[in-house]
C-alpha cells in the first residue's frame, strides 16, 4: 500500500506543530501541506490528491465543518478540536475520528490506524474484482478494468476512456483512483490516471495509449520506471 497523503488545516501554531510532529513519527503518513485556514486548503484540494484531512473546527474565514460540507468528494477526515459539542455533527459527516485537544500520540495513532485499515480494505477489494460500477445519469454501469485506457479529470467529473467508449461520471479523480488496483493503474498527472499495460510508447513528457498522447506531470516522473 502506498503512503497516506495527508494535510493539516489548523489555525493554532502550537497545535499545528504538534500534529506535524505526530505525523512525522508514523511511517505510512506523508504530510503534503499544513494550512492555517480553509481557503488555502481549497487551493491544495484543487491541485493535489488528498487521502486524509486533519481538520480543526474553529478556523478563520470558513469554519471547519462548513469547509467539509463544500467538498464534493471529501477524503478521510479526522477532526482535531477542543470542543466536544460538535462530535455528533462531525460523525453525521462521516468523519473517521474526533480527537479532543490535547490528545496524546497513542490516541492519534489509533485514529490514523483506522484510516490505514479502511484504505487497505478498499485496495484489497479493488484487487479481487476485475470491474467497477460507475454512476451514469440514473443507472450504474459496469466497466471492466481490462477495457480502461485512461481516466481524465474534468473538474467535478471524470472521463473514463475505454477501448471502444467513454463515460462521464460525477466523482473525483482521487476517489476513483482508490477503486483501481495499483498493479494495473498509475496516476501520471494531477488530471490523468493511465492503464500502464496499455502504454504503447513514452518519452519524458508524454505517454501514448491507443493514439492518445497524455502528459506526464513533473511530480510523477518516477512513474516512468514502472512502465
Amino acid at each position: 500500500m502506498s503512503k497516506v497523503k495527508c494535510i493539516i488545516v489548523e489555525d493554532e501554531p502550537l497545535a499545528r506543530q504538534i500534529l506535524e510532529g505526530y505525523i512525522s513519527r508514523v511511517p505510512f503518513l506523508d504530510l503534503q501541506g499544513s494550512f492555517e485556514d480553509a481557503i488555502d486548503a481549497m487551493d491544495h484540494f484543487r491541485n493535489q490528491p488528498v487521502d486524509l484531512l486533519f481538520l480543526d473546527i474553529h478556523l478563520p474565514e470558513i469554519k471547519g465543518l462548513t469547509f467539509l460540507k463544500t467538498l464534493t468528494s471529501p477524503p478521510a477526515v479526522i477532526i482535531t478540536t477542543a470542543y466536544h459539542e460538535y462530535a455528533l455533527e462531525g460523525y453525521e459527516l462521516n468523519v473517521v475520528d474526533y480527537l479532543l485537544k490535547p490528545f496524546e500520540f497513542e490516541r492519534f495513532l489509533k485514529a490514523v490506524g483506522k484510516v490505514k485499515r479502511d484504505m487497505q480494505s478498499e485496495q484489497t477489494l479493488a484487487e479481487t474484482k476485475d470491474y467497477l460500477f460507475i454512476n451514469i445519469q440514473l443507472k450504474k454501469v459496469k466497466v471492466y478494468f481490462s477495457e480502461i485506457l485512461f481516466i481524465e479529470s474534468q473538474k467535478e467529473y471524470v472521463k473514463i476512456v475505454t477501448s471502444d467508449n467513454s463515460y462521464l461520471t460525477k466523482v473525483s479523480t482521487h476517489e476513483i483512483e482508490r477503486l483501481l488496483p495499483d498493479a494495473l493503474f498509475q496516476r501520471i498527472h494531477r488530471s490523468y490516471i493511465i492503464a500502464t499495460h496499455k502504454v504503447r510508447s513514452f518519452n519524458s513528457e508524454t505517454v501514448e495509449i491507443n493514439g492518445n498522447r497524455i502528459p506526464i506531470g513533473r511530480a510523477y516522473k518516477h512513474v516512468l520506471k514502472m512502465l
